[in-house]
Order: structure tokens, then sequence, then C-alpha cells
């Protein structure tokens, strides 16, 4: 395990070269996505879902929409954990926060300040709102992922190169309420991979204060 904040972040490189003789334990990838949940969410609504492909025969769905140039890390990452927006999370708002006040996280009027303010606004919103929260959602929670990957002493490569109509459907998804937003791939990097150091703008040239 890696406990060094700036090394996890600073350090963390794209592999696309996996060594396919290290596998990742079902415990332990439950444990990385456990670990990630902790990411932040709109209204607290945790619009995402995950996937997670090891087996050749998930592996082989993934060839059936993604791009050439992810299949190596496709065939070679121990796992893919492919994060979906859940446009529908709202529906499971009002067990959430019963949960919280059966556990003594939050007294009740603390829940129905939350269901009262938010819920209203999810049940009548548009699927354009709808479909843009959990989209931010699921981005913020995949960083995570990457981020506690290494943390676990992994590396990662985000990908987005895919046909997003055909994702949710090769899973058994809804495909109006799961939105596919990221698939990361998940391993040790192959002794041959060579990750060259990437340049970053000036944060000067990105940033302005107001």
């Amino acid at each position: 395990m890696n406990n060094d904040f700036k090394d996890i972040v600073q350090n963390r490189k794209s592999i696309r070269q996996f060594d396919t003789s290290v596998k990742i334990s079902r415990e332990e990838l439950t444990e990385i996505l456990d670990e990630s949940i902790s990411a932040p969410s709109a209204c607290n609504l945790q619009s995402w879902h995950f996937v997670v492909i090891d087996t050749p025969e998930g592996k082989e769905k993934l060839h059936k929409f993604f791009m050439k140039f992810n299949l190596r890390q496709v065939d070679t990452a121990s796992a893919i954990i492919f994060v979906f927006g859940n446009t529908k999370s709202y529906l499971k708002y009002r067990d959430l926060w019963n949960g919280m006040v059966e556990s003594g996280k939050v007294a009740p009027e603390a829940r129905d300040a939350a269901l009262n303010n938010f819920l209203p606004l999810y049940e009548h919103a548009s699927r354009e709102m709808l479909l843009a929260d959990s989209m931010v959602d699921s981005a913020l929670v995949s960083m995570q992922i990457m981020l506690v990957a290494r943390e676990h002493g992994y590396e990662s490569n985000p990908m987005a190169g895919y046909d997003s109509s055909k994702a949710a459907a090769e899973f058994g998804l809804d495909p109006e309420q799961y939105v596919p937003v990221m698939a990361i791939a998940i391993g040790k990097p192959d002794a041959s991979e060579v990750v060259p150091d990437t340049v970053r703008y000036d944060v000067k040239d990105v940033t302005e204060f107001a």
C-alpha cells in the first residue's frame, strides 16, 4: 500500500501495456471501489454504477465496441472498471436518507430537509440535467478510482474510445438509465512499458482569479 499522497497524485501514469501475469482478486477490486465511492456527488445522489470486467468473456464483449487503439489495455489489464452514470439514482434517494437516520448518522430533520429540497428537483428534472449530473458524479468517482488503485500498488488507464451507444446494452443495462462515462484499465505495468513524462501547460496560462 502506498500512503504517500503526493506520489500518488503527481506520479500517476496512463499505462497501455500491463503485466498479464498479475491478477487482482475480486475482493480487492471491491475494496478499491468501496474506498472510491467516498467521492463527492451532487446532493449525495451518488449517480454512478460500475461494471467490473475481469474475465476473457467480459473482455470479448469490449472487443465488440472498443476502438482498436484501446484493445491493448483491455487485453492486458487485470481488470477494467466501466463507470456508468445512473440518471435515475434519485429513485433510491429516500431509502438512502432513511438508512442514514436509522444508523444514527443524521437527524430526521436533516433527512426531511434534504428530501424536501432536493428530491423534487430531480423527480421533475429534464433528461439533460439528469445526464449532466450523472456524468459529473461519475467523472469524480473515476478519478478517485485511479488514485485509490495507485494506493493499492496498481496503475491505470482511463479510456473513452468506444461506441457509447452499445456499452450499456452489451452488459444488460438499460441504455436510457445508464450512460457510459469512462472505462478504467487497472493492473501492474509490464516490464517493457516505457511511459514518457508528459508536459502540462503552465498553471498561470490556465488560471484566472476574479
